[in-house]
């Protein structure tokens, strides 16, 4: 595959990949925990704090897909925005150890934050290694 293809291939792949947080994050900082099938949050303070992660990871899905263009320049930002993620998925083994096994859905996350994006890390890094080699 030739370098451009490459990128052309990351460039989509990441793309595609923002739209978990974007949509995710948007649909739960508009409709709450409703989003996912669940009632208004009582105590109202668990509510406001559902929306305001929800905004964290909506702005992350942003900042990803701020790397999209130019992305063999990007490895600073998606390296901090991929740990940003990884330490949430880990935070989340905390919640699978407490509580016990999440829904499919937050499996599902629990899959992108522990196995995609790190190796989305690790695609990016080495075509960004490969770019510059190029040039």
């Amino acid at each position: 595959m030739s370098l451009l293809a490459e990128k052309r291939a990351l460039q989509a792949v990441v793309a595609i990949a923002c739209l978990v947080p974007l949509i995710t994050g948007g649909q739960s900082i508009l409709h709450g925990p409703a989003f996912l099938g669940h009632p208004p949050v009582i105590p109202i303070d668990l509510d406001s704090h559902f929306r305001y992660v929800s905004g964290i990871f909506f702005a992350v899905g942003v900042a990803f897909a701020s790397c999209v263009p130019g992305i063999e320049a990007k490895g600073p930002r998606f390296r901090l925005l991929g740990a940003l993620v990884i330490v949430g998925g880990l935070s989340r083994v905390g919640s699978l150890i407490a509580v016990g096994v999440p829904s499919k859905g937050h499996l599902f996350a629990f899959a992108m934050e522990l196995v995609v994006v790190p190796l989305l890390l690790l695609w990016q890094a080495a075509f960004a290694s490969r770019w510059n080699r190029k040039r």
